[in-house]
């Protein structure tokens, strides 16, 4: 198998000053929804890669990452400056293990994603195949300003499609946000004001719980979770948490 795959930019979305996502043309072997690729740019005579998350099913015609500029970042601040046409590469085998086959049995899956993190979980939700195992959805997005809660016409659709099986609650800890609560997922989970808002309960007999993001989030978040009964999942001794952590300061 090839190292790398050149694809090409189709599109581009600017959804803040440091956030957008690139659509991208490529010809890549099959991969599951959830999982993560590396996106690379050839700079100063270096290839630069990093790992991104499908935001699209395998199913569409094209690949969608949803990425930050970071600071100082070496390939971020690049990528956000690719327009329609130009050339990228690819990396042809996929990992995470952020999907639905991994995803132990239960009633309701919860999906808790800070920033960029909600990337794989827009990925399971497109593809269908939780809606198919789970009698509801809850997806949980975590941000500091309302300007990141991304992809609101998906996540509409998300509601018409499914109706009350589906729930989305963003959560903007920065400034006032109407429907949003003003708290970090890991303090909205402990305090159950998380579960109040929405009319549910956390009950490890039934919940099964994603996690991705921040690295403090997913830790915190998980703490808060053990507190509550809850384990998490792994092959050799099985859970109700799946995580996956999705940045660090050094991975722009």
């Amino acid at each position: 198998m090839a190292e790398w795959i050149q694809g090409r930019v189709i599109g581009r979305r600017d959804w803040s000053d440091k956030l957008f996502s690139l659509r991208v043309q490529a010809e890549l072997p099959p991969y599951q929804a959830g999982q993560f690729t590396r996106l690379a740019l050839d700079l100063a005579g270096e290839r630069v890669a990093r790992a991104y998350s499908f935001v699209n099913p395998p199913s569409s015609d094209h690949h969608e990452f949803l990425l930050v500029r970071v600071q100082g970042g070496r390939l971020s601040p690049a990528l956000g400056q690719q327009a329609a046409g130009a050339p990228l590469w690819l990396a042809p085998q996929a990992g995470g293990f952020l999907t639905e086959p991994e995803i132990p049995e239960g009633d309701r899956l919860w999906l808790l994603a800070t920033g960029t993190g909600i990337g794989p979980f827009l990925s399971l939700l497109s593809d269908g195949a939780v809606a198919r195992r789970f009698a509801r959805l809850v997806l949980v997005h975590g941000v500091r300003e309302g300007a990141e809660l991304v992809y609101p016409e998906l996540i509409a659709h998300y509601s018409r499609q499914w109706g009350e099986r589906f729930v989305y609650q963003p959560l903007v800890t920065r400034q006032a946000w109407p429907g949003a609560l003003p708290l970090r997922i890991p303090a909205a989970l402990l305090q159950g004001v998380l579960a109040q808002r929405l009319g549910l309960s956390l009950d490890p007999a039934q919940d099964r719980v994603l996690l991705c993001g921040n690295p403090d989030m997913v830790a915190d978040s998980l703490a808060a979770l053990e507190a509550l009964g809850f384990s998490r999942h792994r092959r050799r001794a099985p859970g109700q948490v799946l995580l996956e952590n999705y940045w660090s300061p050094a991975s722009g």
